[in-house]
């Protein structure tokens, strides 16, 4: 059964009208622009976000700021909020961002560190905004006639310039499966080499071609761990702009305990009690991925279902390393 929690960066659909059916009306969109409760939410080049110097928040620019400061910077239009339009402006090299940080008295951080600190709604933005504009920066070319591509639909999609060709492009998103899979009583995770000791997380793959969602699950688990897998039920699902991925979270019985580990992918995997859980978080040899992700919010399902303890309370901060 799917959480009722939501994880970082979903939920945005409860407050955001991505209005796509009006993209491409470009009068409509420039007036959207010019309207005074108009807000923009400027990134640097390496998909940065602006933050005020003082608090944990964007650092939106007003319909004024934006056309004081960054007049030919092109926007993107990201939806409504309660009627008020909110629009992405990106950066590129040529642009003084160390001025415009003293004149918006901002200061930029990355998604992996703003993600927790914001506010749901705004880190959702952020992410939304961050996975746009990587999409925007990848795809210059067309990939049928490598001609150049132009935006259109107000940033939403990319058209190829050769009249012959005139390809529609459209921003990819790369789903990834990742699961929490249980044999009686027993939760498995592993861990890669380059990660800090201690540290173990459920396990993830990407979908490939002509593959479903189930089938990935039992593919991947199998690949990493040698586990086989029976039973497979969706959970909840995580946008990942890290750069462009879409994290569908599962829950899965194994069919039997047998790891038998492949060259290059894990360096340990390993059955978990919750008991084996809570020690190991307690004395300090054990550590979570970080809350920011789905891995985190899935073992926090797991042992909240076993046991009715809550992970938040068993992970101290700067456990989670």
């Amino acid at each position: 059964m799917a959480s009722t929690n939501l994880n970082t960066f979903a939920g945005l659909s409860l407050i955001l009208d991505r209005v796509a059916e009006q993209r491409d009306e470009a009068d409509w969109v420039l007036t959207q622009g010019q309207a005074a409760e108009a807000r923009y939410l400027l990134l640097d080049p390496a998909g940065d976000a602006f933050l005020h110097h003082d608090r944990e928040a964007l650092r939106w620019l007003d319909a004024t700021e934006r056309h004081r400061l960054l007049p030919r910077a092109p926007s993107s239009l990201l939806g409504l909020i309660e009627d008020r339009p909110h629009f992405m402006l990106v950066l590129d090299e040529d642009d003084d961002i160390a001025a415009l940080e003293a004149a918006l008295g901002a200061r930029r951080a990355g998604l992996r560190e703003a993600g927790l600190q914001l506010a749901a709604d705004e880190a959702g933005l952020f992410a939304y905004t961050k996975g746009l504009a990587h999409w925007q920066r990848e795809t210059r070319f067309c990939a049928r006639c490598g001609a150049p591509v132009q935006l259109v639909s107000s940033g939403h999609r990319a058209q190829c310039t050769n009249p012959a060709c005139g390809r529609l492009h459209f921003p990819r998103t790369d789903a990834a499966i990742i699961v929490i899979v249980e044999y009686q009583g027993a939760c498995l995770l592993g861990r890669q080499a380059v990660w800090p000791p201690g540290r173990y997380s459920t396990l993830a793959g990407f979908v490939e071609p002509g593959e479903a969602l189930e089938d990935a699950v039992r593919r991947e688990v199998a690949e990493e761990s040698g586990v086989i897998v029976g039973d497979v039920h969706y959970h909840s699902s995580q946008p990942w702009p890290m750069p462009a991925s879409l994290m569908v979270g599962f829950t899965a019985t194994a069919l039997s305990p047998a790891i038998r580990l492949r060259d290059g992918e894990l360096e340990d995997a390993r059955w978990f009690t919750p008991q084996q859980l809570i020690d190991g978080l307690a004395d300090g040899s054990l550590a979570t991925p970080t809350p920011l992700s789905v891995s985190y919010q899935l073992i926090s399902h797991w042992l909240r279902e076993r046991t009715g303890l809550e992970l938040d309370a068993l992970t101290p901060t700067g456990r989670t390393r």
